[in-house]
């Protein structure tokens, strides 16, 4: 196997927008892609786009990413107006191996971690351990400073709404593999080198580096590592057993999983395996690993009130515009709202990971989309990522 490209500055503030809604849905359960291993990436796509399928809405949605896009796998799980929860998989789960795409296999999540994170802090406001309108120097002090930083006049409501102003780190980091492990307080230092990109409370910026603060908090007043917290209050809560905060130095994907490639910069290049590598430049902003069916059970768990009081859920679901995340987009607390064609709200978030896209959403009547791809795609193929959300929600 030839190396590695150079690891790149991945945006986070790019890549993790909340999932967009609306426009059909649909119904039957297809075969999952087949196909003996071919010699080559580009074979293996051409055979897995190339097979028939029934005319099924998500299954052409999701065809059409991997044999229009050239992304080597994308794979859904869809739960309708019935209740009744459909997978679907399309292209190739491995390209050295050609083996299939394990239905509702496990990926890296990148920015949906960010709700997982924001539960955590509002239950600990719902015990009376933290004050959403409380300055982070309250809990951190004298670690948010810099040239027209004080920590002092920073809310933990603005950092989880991204009001902040603080400067994001991830467009900033360098790394020089992708087993290069880094200190989340390295990545704060990072960020807080830089002035603010406004006052706090005066604008919206989509910002990572309040969601390393997030977890920072937690940390400080749990006694206890975000992952850890995380585990505990909601994933072991609600039951999602393909879900997990990855233990320093883990650098794998512990259950069935497609494989997560880098896509060449040059056309005709070869796409490159990053399916291990270490998260811990994401931490609490987005490491998490999970899977399509997890995820669309921990939004609906979340919207239908199983994880937090009614008055802390209100404060998650109170959003400020977020055009930046498409038109009609808003931001609560780590949580995110887009208008559906056909009426009404999806509730998400979604996020980017090298290797990994996911997009979703889950409505106020149950039902629930969750789509990933095996590659991070461009703006126009991520926009048809989350146009095929929107056909499964609006059905």
């Amino acid at each position: 196997m030839n190396p590695p490209p150079p690891y790149r500055r991945y945006a986070l503030r790019r890549c993790a927008v909340p999932v967009a809604a609306g426009a059909l849905l649909l119904g039957v359960l297809t075969p999952t892609a087949a196909g003996a291993a071919p010699a080559t990436a580009s074979a293996a796509l051409a055979t897995a786009s190339a097979e028939a399928r029934p005319a099924d809405i998500v299954q052409q949605r999701l065809d059409a990413l991997v044999a229009g896009d050239k992304l080597p796998a994308a794979l859904a799980a869809v739960r309708g107006r019935d209740g009744r929860t459909r997978d679907y998989t399309s292209g190739v789960g491995d390209l050295a191996t050609g083996a299939k795409v394990p239905v509702d296999g496990q990926v890296r999540i990148g920015s949906n971690t960010k709700t997982f994170v924001a539960v955590v802090v509002l239950q600990l406001v719902a015990e009376g351990r933290i004050q959403l309108d409380g300055s982070l120097d309250t809990y951190l002090p004298g670690l948010i400073h810099g040239d027209g930083i004080d920590g002092k006049t920073i809310t933990v409501r603005q950092i989880l709404q991204h009001t902040s102003g603080l400067a994001d780190y991830v467009p900033l980091v360098d790394l020089s593999g992708p087993d290069q492990y880094i200190e989340p307080r390295e990545l704060l230092d990072i960020a807080l080198a830089h002035r603010p990109d406004f006052a706090p409370g005066d604008g919206w910026k989509y910002s990572n580096t309040g969601y390393l603060i997030a977890g920072l908090i937690i940390q400080k007043v749990t006694g206890r590592p975000v992952g850890e917290e995380i585990t505990k209050r909601v994933i072991d809560r609600i039951g999602l057993r393909h879900t997990y905060f990855p233990a320093q130095g883990d650098m794998t994907v512990h259950e069935r999983h497609p494989h997560g490639y880098e896509l060449p910069e040059e056309p005709g290049g070869q796409l490159y395996d990053i399916t291990e590598m270490d998260p811990s430049w994401a931490w609490a902003a987005g490491a998490m690993i999970s899977t399509n069916t997890d995820l669309n059970r921990f939004f609906a768990a979340l919207i239908g009130g199983r994880l937090l009081p009614p008055a802390q859920l209100a404060e998650m679901r109170t959003t400020v515009p977020a055009e930046y995340m498409g038109p009609g987009a808003r931001y609560g607390l780590g949580l995110a709202s887009r208008p559906l064609p056909c009426g009404g709200l999806s509730w998400g978030h979604g996020g980017s990971l090298p290797g990994y896209v996911t997009r979703g959403g889950v409505t106020e009547d149950g039902r629930a989309a969750n789509i990933a791809v095996t590659a991070a795609p461009s703006p126009e193929a991520r926009q048809r990522v989350a146009d095929a959300v929107d056909a499964a929600l609006c059905r």
